[in-house]
């Protein structure tokens, strides 16, 4: 955002940079010419004045001639005084290979000929001989009404034209200034829209990841800016307080019903001694009942604890490992092995993740005929549990994660891969069923992999 803001403020001075020094430097050129152009006239109607006593008796003005020399030596112009007939009196940059005593004619020169006529013309050409463009202004030596002759002043304009580059080269020198002054301030205004809300950005991932209690920076920058970052906290708190009440709620409905189902189920297998054999089956079934209603319980509430945390970097081989361990007796009592071949570090809940494990190795255990291997594998990001049992068709596979469903297979509570599902995706993650190769699951997790820096 930094770098579109200062982008934004150089392009907006460069385009006034442009619609004000282009027109400046153009009229500048004009102006430059059009005062040479005046001193040039003024010059060239002195020396008609001067000439036209001497141009009307058909002499050579030798006066005229020295002025003219000394003119050409201070300024660089070219004087040429012609008589009524174009020939030249006086030429102060004659050809060098012409003799001087040799007449010559200037008739068919435009600016001589309309000078002649009583006209006086002024012009640009370019001299292929000098190789430079030149200035030339011709006007009417007269007596009365009567023209005598012509003065033409050629003039280079090398000295003009450089005075006109040197004014672009000031002001293009004026733009870098402005346009660095401009980066400099644009860019100080810019960090300071920029980085609160850079930093709002990194709070806001950080309450996405679970961390309520991050606040943003509500004292600095823009007004826009400030109020947002308010607001921003004002949600984030009052979520937090949300949490906090569904936490406290998780707490009182653990105590409230979990005691109660444990003293009914304790109540039931007191009355075993005292029902009778035909009362047993109902009994057994009640028993049954009410284990199922604990898991039912059970599971709620690890749905309800599923909050987003921050995640940390989990060692899977050594999670892999510990969850084996705690089911080594189940496994061992359904005379079924569990093998272990994983690795990669993870981020995540480590006890979401603990979790959602044991929801999986426990579903597989189940699910596993007695003699088969159940095995645990994957490294990076993924996590395979493999099971020999009789697997799931392709809408059952699609229908697995959602809450109560059992496809008319056991006795659990439906809640066991909802609750998988839950606990994986609070960590960004996904879980998926497949076939696996030769008969039986594969049930399949993918988290962020953390790699080495």
């Amino acid at each position: 955002m930094t770098r579109r803001l200062l982008l934004s403020y150089l392009g907006l001075t460069f385009f006034v940079l442009v619609v004000l020094e282009i027109p400046l430097g153009v009229v500048n050129a004009r102006n430059e010419r059009s005062d040479l152009t005046t001193k040039v006239e003024r010059d060239a109607s002195f020396f008609a004045s001067y000439a036209e006593d001497s141009l009307e008796h058909g002499k050579r003005p030798a006066a005229l001639a020295v002025q003219a020399l000394r003119y050409r030596q201070t300024t660089g112009g070219r004087v040429v005084i012609v008589d009524r007939r174009g020939i030249a009196l006086i030429d102060t940059n004659p050809p060098a290979n012409v003799p001087s005593n040799q007449a010559r004619t200037f008739i068919t020169r435009p600016e001589i000929a309309a000078a002649l006529r009583g006209q006086v013309v002024s012009g640009v050409r370019r001299s292929n001989t000098l190789n430079q463009n030149l200035l030339f202004v011709a006007v009417p030596a007269s007596s009365g009404t009567k023209v005598t002759g012509a003065v033409r002043i050629t003039y280079p304009l090398s000295s003009v034209d450089t005075r006109v580059r040197n004014y672009w080269l000031m002001l293009l020198a004026i733009a870098g200034v402005v346009l660095v002054a401009a980066a400099l301030i644009g860019l100080r205004f810019a960090r300071w829209v920029s980085s609160p809300l850079g930093r709002l950005k990194a709070t806001t991932a950080e309450a996405g990841a679970g961390d309520l209690t991050a606040r943003a920076d509500a004292e600095s920058g823009p007004p826009e800016v400030r109020s947002l970052a308010a607001t921003f906290n004002r949600m984030i708190g009052e979520l937090e307080q949300l949490v906090r009440l569904q936490e406290e709620f998780v707490g009182d409905a653990s105590h409230q019903l979990r005691t109660p189902l444990t003293a009914l189920r304790l109540r039931l297998e007191n009355l075993e001694r005292d029902v009778a054999e035909s009362g047993r089956g109902d009994l057994e079934r009640a028993l049954e009942e009410v284990e199922r209603l604990s898991r039912l319980v059970d599971g709620l509430l690890a749905l309800a604890r599923a909050e987003v945390s921050p995640p940390e970097p989990v060692d899977l081989g050594a999670l892999v490992s510990e969850r084996i361990e705690a089911l080594a007796a189940l496994a061992a009592e359904r005379e079924v092995t569990l093998v272990a071949g994983v690795q990669g570090t993870v981020l995540a809940g480590r006890d979401r993740l603990a979790q959602a494990l044991e929801n999986l190795l426990a579903n597989s255990l189940a699910a596993s005929p007695k003699g088969s291997t159940i095995e645990i594998s994957g490294s990076g990001g993924e996590l395979h549990v493999i099971d020999k049992g009789p697997g799931m068709t392709a809408e059952e596979r699609a229908r697995a994660f959602d809450r109560f469903w059992r496809g008319g297979r056991g006795a659990g509570s439906g809640l066991g891969l909802a609750i998988v599902k839950r606990l994986v995706e609070a960590d960004g993650g996904s879980v998926e069923l497949r076939e696996a190769p030769g008969g039986g699951l594969d049930a399949v997790v993918f988290l962020t992999e953390r790699r080495p820096a």
